[in-house]
């Protein structure tokens, strides 16, 4: 089970990061950070990233056995 999540968070975050370098390009002509940072604020596909890393940080590091 922590392997799917692993796979399932790595993909997540490839698709996140993909997308906020490909809107990265787009606003090659734009030189504010500030606004390419509200504007992938607004796009779903670019909370795949943070959610993406958490679930793999997640199933690497915290314990989901049961010792009972």
């Amino acid at each position: 089970m922590r392997f799917f999540f692993y796979l399932l968070g790595f993909g997540m975050s490839v698709i996140g990061g993909t997308t906020m370098i490909a809107y990265l390009n787009i606003m090659a002509s734009r030189s504010d950070w500030k606004e390419y940072l509200l504007f992938i604020s607004t796009k779903v596909e670019c909370y795949f990233l943070p959610i993406g890393l958490f679930m793999t940080w997640l199933s690497i590091f915290f314990p989901f056995r049961d010792d009972g």
